[in-house]
């Protein structure tokens, strides 16, 4: 159970200070209230013997006043230690978290779902600093309180009396060990149920036109009711078993101090203690239930915490495919591309996605990748990004391997413009400007014009600063494309990719940002797979890609005089063109 504790050891390491400094205030504040019942159970016997004079009373009077202040003041300390220590603990988690999804791969990213992580990173990370902060306050409460309560009605009242009250503690320990197992098992099968919760909660949000457009809103309510019903069982399910630690605890409590008072009473007959004794230890009594209580708090506590921690650990488990070298290479110019017999399979995966690939790209030139849907161009092009571990056979950059580059050397030469175009709920600027930085109205302005952009944004309620909200639900996808192609040509990379980044818009505005795109990334590389092979012909090179090969690769005009699938193609797109026009 205090396994978590262990599992948290590198965090208490760095700040140890703050938490000696919290438990040693707690255990102060634990013998400061003490004194009090003691004070009280003197104060009456002295009245009950006519000995309680002004001097003594006013001298109780103020020995009261400054336990009082001196607790308050031990007590913020121990507070805004501890409780402040568990706030640092969350926030650091959850960075570490961000920064590890950040380095994953989509491997990653298909064996956990976006719902399940975003759970682990909320209720769970909540669990982990609950243990953290007010786990610590019930473990100490539990221990050292108890201990010091029962320490002093033992010395100062009597021993006899003090075991015989705290006859029912052994029980109520193993009554609440077997508790905390069953809330363990239950407390991760609702957490899992909550996950599953808020995966379909942001599937339905995202996919909330197709259900609209299927006529699926009633079908789709009745299972996210179905689900929050499982939800709420599991929880419910948590809460009656958290239900029991109360009454037993107060059942345990009444049991002591029926024993307490019957016992005591009987000790005060036969003059063996006084009344004042009786009346602090049932004040003592009374203070032990917060303790006997704590006793439940912290296993539970401690349960709720292992499993969460537990959850988190498992994902901090799974590392990256793609890993920087030790020593990097760097280059100060970028020459040349070469893929000689490259073949590659998606993990788990009995397929071979590309088989043999032999390219060879220099740097200014301009690629064009055409094939049929599914023939391999994008996973192509993952092999640049470098989403997945190396592939079989070489794919080097100036003669090294791809993998002897760090990632961010790599990532920061491409500008990548994907086929499913994510924009941020943020500003049309601010997504413009989100991989380069702050660039000049000037300069956005070039870049609008460049990509027959201009008068769409000027024509949006705010310009530049509207908000494209969620996913860029706000635009039209030929918009959402050339935003994403803006802001990949406003970083200037050294290569830019466009992964049949211009499907959405008509042929005329797609001939008018290619001929721009010739103009603005003369010497510099640029790699465009399309389906329309107007986007290529004026590619340095083209290769046709089924099946994961190339099966062929020439400039336009040699692969129109080889009359094979490209020529075939760009006859039906010509004659399409012409019945539309």
């Amino acid at each position: 159970m205090f396994s978590i504790f262990y599992k948290l050891a590198w965090f208490f390491k760095d700040h140890w200070v703050r938490y000696t400094i919290a438990i040693i205030a707690l255990i102060t504040v634990s013998f400061i209230e003490l004194i009090p019942p003691r004070l009280v159970g003197m104060t009456i016997d002295l009245i009950q013997f006519n000995e309680l004079t002004r001097e003594k009373l006013m001298m109780i009077i103020f020995i009261f006043v400054i336990l009082m202040v001196l607790n308050y003041t031990i007590m913020f300390i121990w507070d805004y230690n501890l409780f402040g220590g568990a706030i640092l603990l969350e926030r650091q988690i959850r960075s570490r978290l961000m920064e590890h999804f950040l380095k994953m791969s989509p491997k990653f990213y298909s064996k956990n779902r976006t719902g399940d992580l975003m759970a682990r990173s909320t209720n769970d990370l909540k669990a982990i600093m609950t243990t953290s902060g007010f786990g610590i306050l019930t473990l100490v409460d539990s221990t050292v309180f108890m201990s010091f309560i029962v320490l002093m009605m033992g010395f100062s009242i009597n021993w006899n009396l003090t075991i015989a009250a705290l006859i029912p503690m052994p029980i109520m320990a193993v009554i609440v060990y077997k508790y905390g197992q069953v809330i363990h098992q239950r407390f991760t099968d609702a957490q899992d149920a909550f996950s599953e919760l808020n995966n379909y909660t942001l599937e339905s949000i995202r996919g909330v036109r197709v259900i609209r457009a299927f006529v699926q809103e009633q079908r789709d309510q009745q299972r996210f009711s179905a689900m929050t019903e499982t939800v709420f069982q599991k929880n419910k399910a948590v809460a009656q078993m958290e239900a029991y630690f109360e009454p037993t605890v107060k059942i345990l409590v009444g049991l002591s101090y029926t024993i307490g008072l019957g016992y005591g009473t009987l000790m005060v007959m036969n003059h063996q203690i006084s009344i004042g004794d009786l009346v602090s230890f049932n004040v003592y009594l009374g203070m032990m239930i917060w303790p006997m209580f704590a006793i439940g708090e912290l296993i539970n506590i401690m349960q709720r915490g292992n499993a969460s921690l537990d959850r988190v650990e498992a994902i901090f488990k799974q590392k990256p495919d793609v890993v920087d070298p030790d020593q990097p290479v760097q280059i100060s110019k970028l020459e040349n591309i070469i893929f000689k017999d490259v073949d590659f399979s998606y993990p788990e995966s009995d397929d071979i996605q590309l088989k043999h690939i032999n390219l060879t790209i220099k740097s200014g030139q301009t690629i064009g990748i055409v094939g049929k849907t599914g023939a391999g161009k994008t996973t192509l092009f993952k092999q640049l990004l470098r989403e997945y571990p190396p592939p079989f056979g070489q794919l080097t950059i100036n003669g090294h391997p791809i993998n002897a580059f760090s990632l961010d050397d790599t990532r920061s030469w491409i500008g990548y413009v994907p086929q499913e175009h994510i924009l941020f709920s943020k500003t049309v600027k601010e997504n413009l400007v989100f991989g380069c930085g702050e660039k000049s109205l000037e300069q956005i302005n070039h870049v609008l014009a460049s990509t027959s952009l201009k008068s769409d944004i000027d024509a949006l309620p705010e310009g530049l600063d509207t908000v494209v909200g969620e996913s860029g639900v706000t635009l039209s996808g030929g918009q959402k494309q050339r935003i994403s192609l803006a802001r990949a040509l406003l970083m200037d990379p050294e290569i830019i990719i466009l992964d049949d980044s211009l499907s959405a818009v008509d042929g005329k505005t797609e001939t008018t940002i290619i001929n721009h795109l010739k103009q603005e990334r003369a010497g510099k590389t640029t790699l465009i797979a399309a389906h329309r092979l107007s986007a290529v012909k004026h590619a340095d090179q083209i290769i046709v890609i089924d099946k994961g090969r190339i099966i062929e690769h020439g400039t336009h005009q040699q692969l129109i005089e080889k009359g094979g699938w490209y020529k075939e193609q760009f006859d039906i797109q010509q004659m399409e063109r012409k019945v539309r026009a």
